[in-house]
């Protein structure tokens, strides 16, 4: 069955999933409408990574479901993660090019991999493709001729050359100046509305990502807190999702891991064991 124009992309429901021992998302569920940017937040290691390692099938859920384009992936077989996969592209933190192949050759490399393309076709996709990150006429430097926010529109290239219909994000804009950050948040936004992709960002940089996102989940402690639009988020009542959006210091997310009380570590007590005594 064919999925509707007004069904989510990608859809979610009580799925959950915990390395070892240790659960990291526990029953959440949440939707990656069509054609929007949407924007997957929360405090550090609260499980954003690991739900786009779900969705691209390189982990399975322990329990719940996980539908892409309609199809629901439960057991799904290696062919059928491989042809969802081909209808995906990856931006991995700081870009994660080849560094021995040139900026023309990292972009061809999906389009050689995975078409029978002639060479004639590839070259001019790959132009194309530099064209639209504003790079074409750095096609032929090598990744260590460039700098590191050029390295990231390269990836995007890369990202977007199979024409994919949902692109992921894993941190675009870690250590990127101000400017280069901007541009990137730009491109983004701009690409996801003129090429008709669904685009999904996992971002701590709130400012930028509130900016260019159509829609934000927080998660929080294995659960989706918030789900919403920027604005919805910002206004969420909720006490973590308060204290992440405002960047505030004291609340649910606390600063010190667990340990001991101050006082048995510092005061007399504490004192006694150090020395011994």
């Amino acid at each position: 069955m064919t999925p509707s124009a007004s069904s989510p992309l990608v859809d979610i429901s009580n799925l959950c999933f915990g390395y070892g021992s240790r659960p990291v998302l526990d029953g959440i569920s949440l939707q990656v409408p069509r054609g929007k940017v949407t924007a997957l937040m929360g405090a550090s290691g609260g499980g954003k990574t690991t739900v786009l390692r779900l969705i691209g099938g390189q982990l399975q859920p322990q329990s719940g479901n996980l539908v892409l384009n309609g199809q629901d992936m439960s057991g799904a077989s290696q062919d059928v993660w491989y042809a969802a996969r081909r209808r995906m592209g990856m931006l991995f933190q700081f870009g994660a090019l080849f560094t021995d192949l040139s900026v023309f050759d990292n972009v061809a490399f999906p389009l050689r991999e995975h078409t029978n393309l002639p060479s004639a076709m590839v070259r001019d996709i790959v132009l194309m493709k530099l064209d639209a990150v504003g790079l074409r006429g750095a096609r032929d430097l090598m990744p260590s001729e460039i700098s590191g926010g050029m390295a990231r529109r390269v990836a995007l290239a890369r990202a977007i050359a199979l024409d994919p219909e949902l692109v992921m994000y894993d941190e675009p804009f870690a250590g990127l100046d101000p400017i280069s950050l901007g541009t990137a948040a730009r491109l983004i936004r701009q690409l996801n509305d003129n090429l008709g992709l669904t685009t999904l960002i996992v971002s701590h940089d709130l400012e930028e990502t509130f900016r260019i996102a159509d829609q934000v989940v927080v998660l929080a402690n294995g659960k989706v807190a918030a789900q919403g639009t920027p604005q919805a988020v910002r206004e969420s009542s909720d006490p973590l999702v308060h204290q992440f959006v405002n960047a505030l210091p004291d609340g649910p997310v606390r600063f010190h891991y667990p340990g001991p009380d101050v006082r048995d570590d510092f005061g007399p007590s504490g004192s006694k064991k150090r020395t011994g005594r």
